[in-house]
């Protein structure tokens, strides 16, 4: 998204994360606390020793007043925000919370990662999508499988899991077919391969990257415009996805779970006790309602009869 776009919207998103230590994550918390609700900011924040991660979205006079802040601020003067333009909020309220992890990978005490100390070599997007060129490479998503169903690199390696944790379970079952391989790692904006490709390293893969600002900066880039990536990328806000290629390789790998018609967006099934994130094309979601099947739709009409 260029900058002007960005300058005339109402809203603006804000995606950003830092490890740094904070020694007391509770007080600095209740402190962040009272600065975002003071520019009326909404999202999710999460605060701990190792830092912080966020995501906020807000009016582009309180977004900017907020980065001025964070950059004014020790803890967090080397934030990188990532910016989208937006004609609203997209988050229904503020959350902050305290965590022992600011993306949890859930290796025990003296085993977790410090980016700080040892992380994959970082790749800007030209050098990540050469990269990918490259013989004996192998690209790793590092997001969970839904979010991976809905866009993903081309050729990448999509673990099938349902939470970031299961990550190392992953690849003591799939380590043979990474052995000598060159790794590329990727996520949204970053932060769970600052994690993922240094335990990569930790568990005796030498040649380990990973792509600097993740699919969100990739797709911003004005050299390779979110080339090869396919789909749509999930994010967790009121949006559910957003456009990453604005080249010609772009193309759609969702199917409508009924008819099979190609689809690119995500609907939660309206049959609350299930509320499933499904792909219904839009017919039929007007012939047959956006439920995952038909035990879903007749639990939803009986609850109403």
């Amino acid at each position: 998204m260029n900058e002007t776009s960005i300058a005339h919207s109402s809203h603006q998103v804000l995606l950003y994360y830092l490890y740094t230590p904070i020694e007391d994550p509770e007080s600095y918390a209740e402190k962040h606390r009272e600065l975002c609700q003071s520019l009326e900011l909404r999202g999710r924040i999460i605060v701990g020793t190792e830092g912080i991660n966020g995501t906020v979205s807000g009016t582009t006079e309180n977004t900017q007043n907020y980065i001025k802040a964070m950059h004014g601020d020790l803890v967090t003067e080397k934030m990188e925000f990532k910016i989208d333009p937006s004609d609203k909020h997209t988050f229904p309220k503020l959350s902050i919370k305290v965590r022992d992890e600011i993306v949890r990978l859930g290796l025990p005490g003296e085993e977790d990662i410090d980016p700080n100390e040892l992380t994959g070599e970082r790749l800007s997007p030209r050098e990540f999508y050469e990269k990918m060129q490259e013989e004996n490479t192998v690209i790793i998503d590092g997001r969970n499988d839904y979010e991976a169903k809905l866009g993903h690199f081309k050729d990448a390696i999509c673990p099938p899991i349902g939470n970031f944790r299961e990550f190392p379970e992953w690849l003591d079952e799939n380590r043979e077919e990474l052995k000598g391989k060159k790794i590329l790692t990727y996520c949204t904006g970053g932060i769970r391969c600052e994690k993922l490709s240094g335990f990569l390293k930790k568990e005796g893969f030498d040649d380990v990257y990973q792509l600097d600002g993740g699919i969100v900066k990739y797709g911003k880039d004005p050299e390779v415009q979110g080339r090869d990536f396919e789909g749509l990328c999930y994010v967790f806000d009121e949006r559910v996805e957003v456009e990453v290629n604005h080249t010609e390789t772009q193309k759609v790998i969702t199917h409508c779970r009924h008819c099979g018609t190609e689809f690119p967006h995500y609907g939660n099934c309206r049959w609350p006790e299930c509320n499933d994130q499904i792909i219904v094309c839009s017919d039929c979601r007007e012939s047959f309602g956006l439920f995952c099947g038909e035990e879903c739709r007749a639990s939803k009409e009986a609850s109403e009869a």
